[in-house]
This record gives structure tokens, C-alpha cells and sequence, in this order.
């Protein structure tokens, strides 16, 4: 554990090292970005391409049937995420957000590659479909700690006046995952025929999510812990179910307020996994181009969040982010999605696009602000626990609710049904505290007495051990 005062901050704001005092900082917003990359680009590949491997993995009377088994499956990966966030997140808080971080990479890589070399249902059976089904599992179980703990991770390690931007990272690579994964499907959709895409093509991008899968292990592996959550470790050993309790009892408006900040990822999870597939059940588009016309939009997405991100640290959280994201999702995707209507290969790009960008600006600084709500003892666990269960109920569904909209024939209840859960997280925006600070805060949250007096107890060891040794 880090002693010095420039390894943890200091209780004193004009105490606090500048960033370029501390060369760790960038290699561990380098392990916690690029992991968090690699545990998204797998489970967006799988959304995409499901399409594409469904009648080949799961048995059905036509490809649509086949098509909803698989998309079941997909679901089941969020549904076990809310046991591993609320089991699991309260170990991150009690042992460090860099070992639960380092289990969770290794549980999506492992699941992307079993994905990736599964024989077909013809081949084994049905097997294959089983499986998968262990696969989504083990990756829901990853998924259920990785967000939560990779948001303290990078939010912990920023200097004061910068955590919206390095809280934005985490958005940001999943944005980059998005678009890779994307651009993954595309490409394997465009080079192969539909036969090989079918026999072979789509298993590229699993295995290329392996690889990088290990990777992210081994960057982890090698980051620093966070000085906040040292620091808080001292003054605090409660154990993991204590710490749930606490969470429960002292923290229940955050707790909602950090669920609503999280909700709008039905429409992310839409946009991001079944709007190809929208567009080419509703109008006939090739599979291809719309997931080409998707990297496009995505761009933008990537770019906006860091943008919005730092913005944040100068403007302030609430008052622009995320309220003006969640106006825009209520006021755009209905339009949107009849535009989707008109034939072009342009109109999708748009309809991508303008979906991204207003999702881009509620995405960048909602991860800061749930890790500001809560104090480090808690912090994974509240983020978690709140995220992972609505990403369950909302996230984890979207695309197959989506789906039976449009099987029913009824595709413009997809957008009605995005608005309305939007327009009641956007109430709840108008509660939060504005969280962010320009006066160079020691703790993440607005007042965390353990981290102080944690960071207390590391200062005065470290003058104490100072001043034995000027002694000798």
C-alpha cells in the first residue's frame, strides 16, 4: 500500500499532487479504460451478430424463433448480473476495486471464447445452445462487477478537478466498444458470403474478444490499487454484508437516484444492439450497411462523451448533464425512428447518429455523479447495486422486447416505450445535488469523513517514519 502523501492526496485541497506528479495515474486509467473496453466489445458482439448465429446455435420452427432463443439468451446474461453486483460488489469495496477488476476481465474473456468455438446445433446438439447459455452466465457474472468497479477505479485515481473527464473513460470505452464491435460485425459481414458468415465469419470477432480479453488481465494486473479506497481501508473493516447493510440503511435516495441515472440504457442498449436489426425487419435494409451506417454514429458517440465529460468539471454535473440528454431521448426518438422509414442508406446514418449524440450527453457524466453520491466504503456496492439490477430489468430486455414490438407489428411502440421510462428518470434528475466541485475536493463524495481520516493516519505514519529516519 502507497505511504506517501502524494500517493494519496492529502485532507488538504491545496495539498493535492498535479497529475503530472504522478506517472501511475496515467497507467491505470490505461488498464481500467482498456479493460472496461474489452468487457463491452464482447457483449455488444454477441446483440449484433445474433442475427447471424441464431439459426445455427439455437433450433426454431423459422429464423425468427431462432432469432428470439437467442436473444433470450442474451438476456440471461443481464438477469445474473444484479446477483454478482450486490453479492459481489461489497468484496470491491472490502479487498479493492483492482481485484474484483481483474476476476471480471477474466470471466468475459473466458466466456467470449467458449461463444467463439462452440460447434454448431447441427454438429453437437444441443449442446450448443447450453453452452452459450453457460457462456452469457459467466459473462453476466463479469459484467455484474465491471462497471461499478471500474467507475470508482478511474473517478478514484483523477485529480479533484477532473473527475468528470476520467469518469467519462468508462462511458468512453464502451462507446469505443460499441464501435469496435460494430465495425467487427461489419466487416465480417460484408467480407463473407452469407454461407461462410454462417459457418464460420461470425465466430471471428468472439475470438478476437478473447485475445484481447487477455490483454485487459494482464494490464489490470499490473495497475495500482485507488489512494481513496487505501486510505478509507484503514478506518474501515466491515465486512462485505456489513458494508451492504450500511448501504441499505444510510443510503437509500442515492440508491434510487443512482438507478435513475442508469435507466436510460434501455435506449442505449437499443441503439446500440438492435437498431441494425430494427431497420432490417421493418424496412429491409442489408444487415450490413446498417451496421456500417452504425460505426458512423458511433463516432460520434465517442467523441461527444469525454467532451461532455470535462465540460462537466467546469459547469457543473446536474445542471446540463444529464437532464439535457434525457430532453433530447424524449424529444427524438419517436421522429427517429419514423424517419427510419425513408429509404437511404444517409437517412439510417442520421437516425444513428442523432440517437447517439443525445445519449452521448446523459452517458459522459453519469458514472462521476453515482460515484460522487456515495462515500468509498460503499461505493461499489451502491453503484452496483443499483445499475445492475435496472440494466437487468431494462437493459438486458430491450432488444427482445424490441423485437416483439416489431413481431407484433407494432415498431413505433419500441420508441413510446424508450420515451416513457426517460421521461421518468429525467423527474428524478431534478433531485440530485450537484456534486461536481471546482474547489479541488480530497474525496470523491461530498463529505467522506473515513477517507480523511484514513488519509490522516497515512500522512502521519509517513512523517513519523520521516522523521526517524532524519533522526538516525
Amino acid at each position: 500500500m502507497k505511504t506517501s502523501n502524494e500517493a494519496v492526496g492529502s485532507p488538504d485541497p491545496s495539498g493535492i499532487p498535479d497529475v503530472a506528479l504522478l506517472p501511475r495515474r496515467s497507467v491505470n486509467m490505461v488498464a481500467g479504460t482498456i479493460g472496461h473496453f474489452v468487457e463491452w466489445y464482447d457483449w455488444y458482439t454477441y446483440g449484433l451478430l445474433a442475427a447471424v448465429f441464431s439459426a445455427q446455435i439455437f433450433p426454431g420452427h423459422s429464423p425468427f424463433a431462432s432469432l428470439v432463443e437467442a436473444l433470450l439468451t442474451y438476456a440471461i446474461g443481464f438477469a445474473v448480473r444484479p446477483f454478482s453486483g450486490i453479492i459481489i460488489s461489497p468484496l470491491a469495496d472490502r479487498f479493492g476495486r483492482r481485484l474484483i477488476l481483474t476476476l471480471s476481465i477474466s470471466g468475459m474473456a473466458l466466456g467470449s471464447l467458449i461463444v467463439g468455438l462452440t460447434p454448431s446445433f447441427a454438429t453437437i446438439g444441443y449442446a450448443a445452445p447450453i453452452l452459450f447459455l453457460f457462456a452469457r452466465i459467466i459473462q453476466g457474472i463479469s459484467a455484474g462487477t465491471e462497471q461499478q468497479s471500474a467507475i470508482a477505479f478511474m473517478v478514484e485515481h483523477a485529480p479533484p478537478n477532473r473527475r468528470g473527464l476520467f469518469g467519462s473513460f468508462s462511458n468512453m470505452a464502451s462507446g469505443l466498444a460499441t464501435l469496435a464491435a460494430t465495425g467487427g460485425a461489419a466487416m465480417v459481414t460484408l467480407t463473407f458470403s452469407p454461407a461462410d458468415l454462417a459457418a464460420f465469419g461470425w465466430r471471428i470477432p468472439f475470438l478476437v474478444g478473447g485475445v484481447l480479453g487477455l490483454i485487459g488481465l494482464v494490464l489490470r494486473a499490473r495497475a495500482d490499487e485507488t489512494p481513496e479506497f487505501e486510505a478509507s481501508a484503514l478506518v474501515d473493516r466491515k465486512s462485505a454484508w456489513a458494508r451492504l447493510k450500511d448501504l441499505l440503511r444510510e443510503h437509500p435516495k442515492a440508491l434510487l437516484q443512482a438507478a435513475a441515472l442508469s435507466a436510460p440504457a434501455v435506449a442505449y442498449y437499443t441503439w446500440a444492439t438492435f437498431l441494425p436489426t430494427y431497420a432490417k425487419l421493418t424496412t429491409g435494409r442489408d444487415l450490413g450497411s446498417t451496421l456500417a451506417g452504425s460505426v458512423i454514429g458511433l463516432a460520434l458517440l465517442v467523441i461527444i462523451v469525454p467532451i461532455c465529460g470535462a465540460l462537466s468539471d467546469r459547469l457543473g454535473r446536474r445542471k446540463i448533464f444529464p437532464i439535457i440528454g434525457a430532453i433530447g431521448m424524449i424529444v427524438l426518438f419517436y421522429p427517429l425512428l419514423l424517419l427510419l422509414n425513408q429509404p437511404g442508406f444517409w437517412v439510417y446514418v442520421l437516425v444513428s447518429a442523432s440517437g447517439w449524440v443525445v445519449l452521448g450527453i446523459w452517458q459522459a457524466v453519469y458514472p462521476t455523479i453515482q460515484a460522487e453520491l456515495f462515500p468509498a466504503s460503499v461505493r461499489v456496492s451502491g453503484i452496483g447495486f443499483a445499475h445492475q439490477i435496472v440494466i437487468a430489468v431494462f437493459g438486458g430486455t430491450a432488444p427482445l422486447i424490441a423485437a416483439a414490438f416489431v413481431g407484433a407489428g407494432h415498431p413505433m411502440y419500441v420508441a413510446i416505450y424508450m420515451i416513457a421510462i426517460v421521461a421518468i428518470c429525467l423527474i428524478a434528475y431534478f433531485t440530485l445535488p450537484e456534486t461536481g466541485s471546482r474547489a479541488g475536493r480530497a474525496t470523491v463524495a461530498l463529505d467522506d469523513s473515513e477517507v480523511l481520516n484514513g488519509e490522516n493516519l497515512i500522512v502521519s505514519t509517513s512523517s513519523g517514519n520521516d522523521e526517524a529516519k532524519r533522526s538516525q
